[in-house]
């Protein structure tokens, strides 16, 4: 993965197709992104998980374009696409096989039942011990050959769990892999994978056999050349044991930690962070998912501190709520269906306020914190809560899921505010400094001072987290340049 910033979008939701997106990333967007993360863009799009529940993992849904058009993206940036580990939809080919023949399928071991787990039952302890990102049990009812089986479903009954220890599934993954290599993609992200190694007297998340599966799945991208994310909600010691085992892992606790840093103007926390955090990671802010709990909470299992103190979290998703106008709140818990229960439905400028002043000091940490970032399309044009698409789905995280048309992206990408973040984005592509070194500078808890250097070049960036003021400033050999505010990338 090139060092340049990245974009991570839905093809349909931001550009109409894939012809599309090419047009804008080589047009108004040349120079602002070295690669792009095309969120599920297989056969269908408008499942019941936004792409997430595919029928066919190999097929290009029509209406995006082909794999020709991938390929053809993929000739100038970076190309991500998305792995779906842990289940495929219930209209697949395979499990509608298996649901005809039984027994007598092809398909027969790939889908995971609960006797597979359980053969001799549960107790009501081990049910429970089960963790599951939505409330109730994993579990739905369907008939294979005739015959009513209890299948493993984590996300939603459309949604079939994999048993990927079997010898189907395993050829399933392969034939997955080698369709994306063979079509230019040469990063890949695992989705759902903390949920993909389900075993009797334990969690079924994220245990140590799911760190063996995740370094067996590394091993079989990086034979193929192909670079892997982990995409992983979880306590945050996970992610930094995770982030040892394989290329990427996401920095999901640095949304949170930027919001609580700039609402209390004490960075502490966001320090200590920085501190420990691992650095072969993609950062971010905002992503089609909601803003992580989890990620800075206590851990859900055995109660270990988190990053933030209980009452300091409360208080944070309480602010985003009161931030956004209580907009946050509809979408958030069981106020709207495919609910998470560790995540909080809002985009990230609504978290802020809609201030543009905040939200660019947000993406200048960002881009200054180690690891490669990530901007999400809503967060790229400055998006708002989309209560209209909200109340008609009435899908939590589709408050941050807009469907922009052609020229509400041209204005929006036309804006002075818009500019300045894409002067920002240009500028981190751009400045040698980020090849280099890293240091968190000793500073006062409402002052976050961050430096790279880089031969005789040093960038040095002072943030204000209580009057947002930025001083930054840059030597070059014996030449040292100071600026203020945004000048030392326009």
């Amino acid at each position: 993965m090139r060092n340049q910033v990245q974009l991570i979008t839905y093809v349909d939701r931001l550009a109409g197709d894939l012809t599309g997106l090419i047009d804008l990333l080589t047009g108004p967007l040349d120079g602002v992104f070295g690669g792009v993360h095309l969120l599920p863009f297989f056969h269908p799009i408008d499942g019941a998980d936004a792409g997430f529940d595919p029928i066919d993992h190999t097929t290009v849904d029509t209406r995006l374009g082909t794999w020709e058009d991938v390929g053809a993206l993929g000739a100038e940036h970076d190309v991500m696409a998305d792995v779906i580990v842990n289940h495929v939809s219930a209209q697949s080919p395979q499990f509608l096989d298996w649901q005809r023949r039984g027994d007598d399928s092809d398909f027969a071991g790939m889908f995971l039942t609960y006797d597979a787990v359980y053969p001799d039952g549960a107790t009501e302890a081990e049910l429970m011990s089960t963790y599951r990102p939505r409330p109730g049990l994993p579990f739905t009812v369907l008939r294979a050959a005739g015959v009513p089986r209890v299948m493993w479903t984590t996300f939603t009954s459309n949604q079939i769990d994999l048993d990927v220890s079997s010898d189907q599934t395993r050829a399933y993954f392969t034939a997955i892999l080698d369709r994306m290599v063979a079509s230019g993609v040469n990063l890949i992200r695992l989705d759902a994978v903390g949920y993909a190694i389900k075993k009797r007297g334990t969690s079924s998340f994220m245990i140590p056999e799911t760190f063996d599966f995740i370094e067996e799945l590394a091993e079989e991208c990086r034979a193929r050349g192909i670079t892997m994310l982990v995409e992983v909600h979880s306590y945050y010691r996970s992610q930094i044991e995770i982030a040892d085992r394989v290329d990427l892992v996401y920095d999901f606790a640095l949304p949170p930690l930027v919001l609580d840093a700039l609402y209390t103007a004490d960075g502490g926390p966001l320090k200590a962070w920085i501190e420990m955090r691992p650095t072969n990671c993609v950062t971010v802010l905002d992503t089609h998912d909601g803003i992580g709990v989890i990620d800075v909470g206590a851990h859900p299992q055995d109660g270990r501190p988190g990053l933030l103190a209980p009452n300091r979290l409360d208080a944070l998703v309480e602010r985003i709520h009161a931030e956004s106008g209580g907009t946050s709140r509809q979408a958030t818990g069981g106020a709207a269906t495919n609910l998470d229960l560790y995540q909080v439905n809002c985009t990230f400028f609504d978290a802020l306020g809609g201030d543009v002043r905040r939200y660019l000091v947000a993406r200048l940490i960002q881009v200054l914190v180690p690891g490669v970032p990530q901007i999400y399309y809503v967060g790229l044009l400055l998006g708002r809560n989309d209560l209209e698409l909200l109340e008609r789905t009435n899908v939590g995280r589709d408050i941050n899921r807009h469907y922009y048309t052609t020229e509400e992206v041209h204005a929006a990408l036309g804006s002075a505010d818009v500019a300045d973040f894409l002067a920002l984005y240009r500028w981190r592509n751009g400045e040698p400094a980020f090849a280099g070194r890293f240091e968190l500078l000793d500073s006062a808890d409402d002052v976050l001072s961050l430096k790279w250097s880089h031969g005789g070049r040093h960038v040095r960036v002072e943030i204000g987290l209580n009057n947002l003021h930025i001083t930054t400033q840059i030597r070059d050999r014996d030449r040292v340049v100071e600026y203020e505010g945004l000048d030392f990338c326009l």
